[in-house]
């Protein structure tokens, strides 16, 4: 064979290339990972600042209810489930997938007034 011909066989030019093609899906799917755990955790901390509301609501006579509801923003106060016992809340809110929007899980945070 002529020397040319078997330099160009093992030759390596563009491999980088058609490697990074092959890691682009597991680069995107690593991507929509990182966004779908900030999500959940967005959606813990929105639980855990309702349930205080509700919890500080409940220490100074309020409706711990709706102050549990008001302190959501409007988008995610359709989908929870908030009650109350005596000084105790308990929010319920569904975690949303990043595509597609169905439900992956529910956070659920319970906070409480201390007995005065």
């Amino acid at each position: 064979m002529d020397a040319g011909v078997m330099r160009r066989i093992g030759d390596e030019s563009g491999q980088a290339s058609v490697e990074l093609v092959a890691l682009l899906p597991l680069i995107a799917l690593l991507l929509l990972a990182c966004l779908q755990a900030a999500a959940a955790g967005h959606t813990w901390w929105l639980a855990a600042s309702a349930a205080r509301a509700g919890a500080r609501a409940a220490q100074v006579g309020g409706d711990p209810l709706v102050a549990a509801r008001r302190a959501l923003p409007g988008r995610v106060r359709e989908g929870v489930q908030l009650r109350a016992n005596g000084r105790r809340i308990t929010v319920r809110l569904p975690v949303r997938a990043v595509l597609g929007g169905g439900r992956l899980g529910v956070a659920v945070v319970e906070a409480g007034a201390p007995d005065s």
